[in-house]
């Protein structure tokens, strides 16, 4: 940008100025004048936030550290040195600004997802308008190459899809008629119709965009940590330096001994640029800013980075089951009674849930909602109606026993769905899921990195439940919950360690917020899911799980590695600077080139290209059948 290109010329013009007095004779009075020129092109910004600084009665910063050190040495006729010394901080600035730069465009490519304008059709006539000014329900048009603007259904045409800004997968997805869009995709081939089904504020890619712009205000304890630490740190070293410069020369007056005042002002400047806390207070942030960024590359979206520091320290695993272990594609496999399906057809036909869904497609007819009213949903139970005049009753063994009707309990492969007419027992039908082909794969991994203990919690019977557990081998299963039994179940765990919850998002929102992590799978438009969760995977690849916690253990070990290493070099060059050892020129090191090396090790944290454990078991995983059905 400019200022970073403004910054650039001073550095060189500086440096140019400093080069050329070494060859030029000039003493006394030009040779303080040429170097006060190159000392002012290169720190004038610095010495002017310093007075604002003291203005304010906030002075304890770098800057003023920096503006003491470098005037102190000049007047104390050090001119290479103080010059020096800021030519450097200035370009170890530079270098932190193009690598926030770099961070911010990394994040910027990734969440180019906010469209421009939606094309609307008015009177024959194709027009642009600005995406906040389209209602819902509205048809909009999306040509091949555009990003859909707002979320809403296919109504005409059929296309591929580029989903990679939102879900960080590459792999297009085809859709048709009938097909839910997010906004933020991008339109590859064909020209598609969609009716809106949310305002464009309430959009997907509004959603994703606030949820990373705002990410950066959650700071972890590491960052509050460090800045509590330069508030006080800063003060301390400013006495102290002040202390180096007049106590040794004053006892040396008291005692009689000759008084080397320049000396010891000379070590207590150098010992001010050794203390700029520089390196912690930029390397810091912006490790877990790089961090965040890497994440979210992969489709991980991740609210703060308090949030990564906890998903380091994760030592157990909760899973809900349908739709995060398995594929919550339910298929009806087996009827028995009569008018069942049509029954329990009629009484899911507000529902939304997949069972309810795999209900409605096994029927395959038009439902004329007004044959049945008085639709009552028993969570974790069922629901009941009345059709027909008939009070009805569809769902599991407890709603049956809630409502006192005598049936036979089976013990199947799959969900059973029990169904009852006037009181009375008709039949039941069989639905079964599959468990996603990747979970056994997650479940390795997660173990891989050191996670304790995994934990399945599902409503599902017994039965179906331990036959998943057993499957993927994972170590504990709880089964029959309802929701509230979901959160206590987690409130026990909790003291076992760090704990994460994953759920779809959907109706695990208490749990997700109860644990210490809630990560929301496959939440792609999901409000609920982007409201509670702390962590959103953007599609429904449970291998994104352990990569989640890899990527947070590699920021936060960053992270602990910039504050051993600066505190480290500091403390080192405080002390050899305290007694006469090192020189501007280490100090310049301590300063400048720590923040460098520091920088260049945050930076690492955006890399996720590396390959890890869990691609190495996708590979071992290749063999497992896309459709392994729960038994």
């Amino acid at each position: 940008n400019k200022r970073q290109k403004f910054t650039l010329l001073r550095i060189v013009l500086s440096a140019l100025l400093m080069g050329i007095l070494f060859f030029i004779p000039a003493q006394g009075l030009v040779r303080l004048l040429l170097f006060l020129v190159a000392y002012l092109i290169i720190g004038y910004d610095i010495l002017i936030k310093a007075v604002k600084g003291i203005i304010s009665l906030q002075p304890f910063d770098e800057n003023f550290l920096m503006a003491i050190a470098t005037v102190g040495a000049i007047v104390l006729g050090e001119y290479v040195e103080g010059t020096a010394v800021m030519l450097f901080y200035q370009i170890g600035e530079l270098f932190q600004s193009y690598a926030v730069g770099k961070s911010r465009k990394s994040i910027a490519e990734l969440m180019d997802i906010r469209p421009d304008c939606a094309n609307i059709e008015i009177n024959g006539e194709m027009i642009q308008v600005d995406p906040y000014e389209v209602d819902v329900g509205t048809i909009i048009t999306v040509k091949a190459g555009e990003k859909i603007p707002i979320d809403g259904v296919v109504v005409e045409g059929s296309s591929t899809l580029n989903t990679s800004a939102l879900t960080g997968e590459s792999l297009p997805r085809d859709i048709f008629v009938g097909d839910e869009v997010q906004s933020g995709s991008v339109n590859m081939t064909g020209l598609i119709k969609i009716r809106t089904s949310k305002k464009f504020d309430e959009s997907t890619a509004l959603k994703i965009l606030d949820l990373v712009e705002n990410a950066s205000s959650r700071k972890s304890r590491s960052e509050n940590f460090i800045s509590k630490f330069s508030r006080i740190y800063t003060p301390i070293v400013c006495v102290s330096a002040l202390a180096l410069a007049l106590f040794p020369p004053l006892i040396s007056l008291l005692i009689n001994t000759e008084t080397q005042w320049n000396q010891w002002i000379y070590r207590a400047l150098t010992f001010l640029v050794i203390s700029c806390p520089c390196a912690l207070v930029i390397s810091i942030p912006l490790s877990f800013f790089a961090g965040l960024g890497g994440a979210s590359k992969e489709g991980i979206l991740i609210k703060g980075s308090n949030f990564i520091e906890r998903l380091s320290k994760v030592k157990t695993v909760v899973f809900d089951k349908t739709g995060t272990l398995t594929e919550g594609s339910f298929k009806v496999k087996e009827v028995k009674g009569e008018d069942v399906l049509e029954i329990a057809a009629y009484a899911e036909s507000y529902s939304n849930h997949p069972i309810s869904k795999s209900i409605k497609e096994a029927f395959g007819k038009n439902i004329d909602k007004s044959k049945v009213y008085n639709i009552t949903e028993f969570s974790g139970y069922g629901v009941t109606a009345i059709m027909d005049g008939k009070e009805v009753a569809v769902g599991n063994k407890k709603l049956m026993d809630k409502l006192n009707i005598e049936f036979c309990p089976l013990s199947l492969s799959g969900t059973i769905v029990y169904v009852a007419r006037e009181g009375k027992y008709l039949g039941h039908i069989l639905i079964s899921d599959s468990i996603k082909k990747d979970s056994k794969a997650t479940i390795e991994s997660l173990k891989k990195i050191g996670v304790h203990k995994t934990v399945m919690l599902t409503g599902d019977s017994r039965v179906i439940g331990e036959a998943v557990a057993n499957e993927l081998k994972i170590d504990k299963v709880n089964t029959e919950l309802l929701p509230s039994d979901k959160v206590n179940a987690v409130e026990e765990l909790l003291s076992e360690g760090t704990l994460a919850f994953i759920g779809d998002g959907i109706n695990d929102a208490p749990v997700l917020t109860r644990a210490d992590v809630g990560i929301a799978m496959g939440a792609l438009g999901s409000d609920a899911a982007i409201e509670a969760a702390d962590v959103v995977l953007m599609d429904d690849n449970p291998l994104k799980i352990p990569k989640a916690i890899k990527l947070s253990k590699k920021c936060m070990s960053i992270v602990y590695q910039n504050i051993t290493f600066a505190i480290g070099i500091k403390l080192i060059c405080l002390i050899l600077g305290a007694l006469g050892i090192a020189d501007m020129w280490l100090a310049i090191f301590a300063d400048v080139g720590v923040m460098v090396l520091a920088i260049l090790n945050a930076i690492r944290a955006m890399n996720t290209k590396n390959k890890d454990s869990t691609e190495i078991l996708m590979k071992v995983d290749k063999d497992f059948s896309d459709k392994v059905e729960v038994k």
